[in-house]
């Protein structure tokens, strides 16, 4: 790889490319000066070779300190990966059957109608429990005993299995709590014992202090007046018993401010405040996108990636969604013009998962490829926006694939 060092109206882009990755240099670099880029970090790792890590840009605008190589940041729903994979690795050891009752390892989580739920249905989001039904108790998003013995206490939305709805927050609780009772250990725990510290992650789901100096604050977006309001948002503010405003403000605090504090970082919180950069994305992903690794066996990657669940409307996110076992894939919404950014454009075997803003992470298998982005200036939409695609899309180009006019993209 080549050194890069490329000034900026506000800090400069550093880091390596290889040169036939370009492409992935310039987008980035455009991201900066023509897409509103604060602060961010690119990784791209093919066959256990890194071909991209750069970073960039500012960590703390106000400030005026650098995106160093070592800044983290929050990234939000891409922390379902993780808590994903660590439910994959423990079923590849036999440890976590994900098509038996979920009540065998968590008999609390049978009441109220859940007996029939499986962990499947929690990764595939169709478990039924999407939201927190109750007004969540300040904080109560830091307290894991309290936020799983709510969800095990509630009825759900649906049947579980019966229809799909994005558990954005609870996820964290319900594959996470199986994680738990299956490992006999923390999800944070578990996940540095088994994924970040083997491959040499700086990766966290439940922040040491220590890390603290090294965080960019997350920037939130603040949309233009004249904006036209998506229909996710409409909900939000018109209907506040629906789903999407549930999941979007009964949250104790954490989604009002809470993802800047400390103990908005020290939680273990797996659906939504793993910290980390596009290298820790990229390098979690690469060995799944390059066979399995260390990680899980061929049988269990071979269905990680697969299609589980797919609906022409989210329960919660009112667009088209298509989810794996824990994972998003290649979800086409382009044509839904009032609902802009709530699409991502992969390639047909990828899976992986966005964050609230723009972030992701995911692994091709057709390609061998692990991809990380992350940012600290949240975009518009439910998925990528431009500056994420722009990258992904650049990725693909350098890798010989020509086009994603079939949803996806292929060679």
């Amino acid at each position: 790889m080549e050194a890069v060092s490329v000034e900026l109206p506000q800090g400069r882009v550093e880091g390596q490319c290889a040169p036939a990755f370009r492409p992935v240099l310039d987008a980035f670099v455009a991201n900066f000066r023509k897409r509103d880029e604060v602060g961010a970090s690119v990784c791209v790792v093919r066959g256990g070779e890194t071909l991209v890590d750069l970073w960039g840009g500012l960590a703390r605008p106000k400030q005026n300190l650098p995106w160093t190589r070592d800044t983290v940041s929050i990234v939000y729903s891409c922390t379902k990966g993780a808590t994903a994979l660590c439910a994959h690795i423990l079923r590849s050891q036999g440890k976590l059957d994900i098509d038996a009752p979920v009540a065998e390892l968590w008999p609390e989580f049978a009441a109220a109608g859940k007996a029939s739920a499986t962990t499947r249905m929690m990764l595939d989001h169709s478990v039924g429990v999407p939201v927190f039904n109750d007004p969540v108790k300040p904080g109560g998003l830091y307290d894991w005993n309290y936020a799983t013995g709510q969800l095990a206490a509630q009825s759900p939305s649906w049947a579980p299995g019966a229809r799909n709805g994005y558990h954005g927050l609870t996820f964290g609780w319900t594959v996470g709590e199986m994680v738990r009772r299956a490992s006999g250990r923390s999800l944070g725990t578990f996940f540095q014992d088994a994924v970040a510290k083997p491959l040499g992650l700086d990766f966290w789901i439940g922040l040491p202090e220590a890390i603290e100096p090294r965080v960019a604050p997350m920037l939130p977006f603040i949309p233009a007046p004249e904006a036209p309001k998506r229909r996710f948002m409409r909900a939000v503010t018109e209907q506040p018993d629906s789903l999407a405003a549930l999941f979007l403000l009964n949250t104790g605090g954490f989604t009002q401010g809470g993802v800047n504090t400390r103990e908005g970082h020290a939680a273990e919180i797996g659906a939504a405040n793993g910290i980390t950069n596009a290298r820790g994305l990229a390098g979690m992903y690469a060995p799944l996108g390059a066979g399995g690794g260390e990680l899980v066996d061929a049988a269990t990657l071979a269905g990680m990636g697969e299609v589980s669940m797919a609906t022409h409307e989210d329960a919660t996110l009112l667009i088209p969604t298509r989810f794996a076992l824990g994972f998003m894939v290649s979800m086409d919404n382009r044509r839904r013009v009032p609902d802009a950014n709530a699409s991502v454009i992969l390639g047909r075997r990828a899976f992986g998962h966005v964050g609230a803003g723009g972030s992701i992470g995911f692994c091709d298998p057709e390609c061998g490829l692990g991809f990380g982005y992350t940012m600290n200036r949240m975009g518009e939409g439910l998925l990528l926006n431009d500056r994420g695609q722009a990258l992904v899309d650049a990725t693909y180009r350098c890798l010989g694939y020509r086009d994603d006019a079939a949803g996806h993209w292929r060679k």
